[in-house]
């Protein structure tokens, strides 16, 4: 993405003064329009240690206060064939930004004739923008696409190919470009940024268990709860926050000689829980959430993997919102797994 420099000290003030927090780490955003940092970033007021605002990726900001965290947290999986969006288009530039980033370019001549013709005719003679638009400075930006951070190398990366494209302030990007910054989009981004907790799960016995005895499975609730991450463009005044909440996790016991329960394995979220605790005095029930393993894991160790799915859905400006596609995430942990010792007398 090209480098864009600093359109006014006085937006880039009114950006930096909405994101100022306690901390004074600097967290940077790239390409932000109004910026006034370095060519490619602008210093914006956040706690980087912690994460708790930061910026990224041009006119995008997100704030991660309310994600999960912790060594072992990760990304969802999306449960479907759909990803968040590889690329999308948001301001980049001012009038005089985008004078300043075309016309090296034209002046140069690497780029042909025919090209810079065709472009000066665009964002100089009228056809359909005169003079870069400078008559509109301060009342409307020149979108430009931007890749996700994380996604360079994705085919879905070079979907974004339209030609720069001017915006009115208050009005809506064009309906034909539905990579286009909206609350919708908005959320879809936040979605790549969630996290949630390591899915190991809570076992009994703890050390190991034994051939043919029920082990209770379950989801500390202190760690499994909602997660979200908004993101806001403050150039156009939009935002919208993705929220993941868990439902349920399958238990896969790592070997095909095993029983769950339930049978399906899918453990749903009841009362609040996902799973139940074992206590002194459940050994003759039935766990509600579990496995029982019918050999032994000899010197070894079966793989047990829990994952968990989390149901996510979206709220944004101007009482937009609805659901997103489930997240999946998942890890494994060793279970060992001995037989009952005869005792002779």
């Amino acid at each position: 993405m090209p480098a864009v420099a600093g359109i006014s000290r006085c937006s880039a003030l009114l950006l930096a003064g909405a994101l100022v927090v306690a901390s004074s780490s600097p967290v940077w955003a790239d390409n932000v329009p109004g910026g006034v940092g370095q060519p490619t970033e602008t210093p914006v007021k956040g706690d980087a240690a912690d994460d708790k605002i930061s910026a990224t990726a041009g006119a995008v900001v997100f704030d991660r206060s309310r994600n999960g965290s912790g060594p072992k947290a990760g990304a969802v999986t999306s449960a479907s064939t759909w990803t968040p969006p590889a690329c999308y288009y948001a301001p980049k530039y001012s009038p005089g930004q985008l004078e300043k980033y075309l016309t090296p370019i034209w002046e140069a001549g690497s780029t042909g004739y025919e090209w810079d013709a065709e472009q000066r005719d665009r964002y100089v003679n009228g056809k359909p923008y005169k003079d870069f638009n400078k008559d509109k400075a301060g009342d409307g930006y020149w979108w430009d696409s931007y890749v996700t951070p994380g996604r360079e190398g994705d085919p879905g990366a070079t979907e974004c190919d339209k030609r720069i494209f001017w915006v009115d302030t208050n009005d809506d990007p064009p309906a034909d470009i539905p990579q286009a910054i909206t609350p919708q989009m908005l959320a879809q981004l936040a979605y790549a940024e969630i996290r949630v907790p390591s899915t190991q799960v809570d076992i009994a016995p703890q050390n190991a268990t034994k051939v043919n005895l029920p082990t209770w499975t379950w989801l500390d609730g202190a760690q499994f709860k909602p997660v979200s991450v908004t993101a806001s463009v403050p150039l156009l005044g939009i935002t919208a926050t993705t929220t993941a909440e868990p439902v349920s996790v399958k238990i896969d016991p790592g070997t095909g000689d095993a029983q769950t329960y339930p049978a399906s394995g899918v453990c749903g979220l009841r009362n609040g829980h996902i799973g139940e605790p074992y206590a002194k005095g459940k050994a003759s029930r039935t766990p509600p959430c579990g496995v029982k393993y019918l050999r032994s894991s000899g010197d070894g160790s079966f793989p047990l993997r829990a994952t968990v799915t989390w149901k996510i859905h979206w709220t944004g400006t101007g009482g937009a919102g609805g659901d997103l596609p489930d997240g999946t995430f998942g890890a494994t942990q060793d279970v060992v797994v001995q037989e009952i010792q005869a005792v002779n007398r």
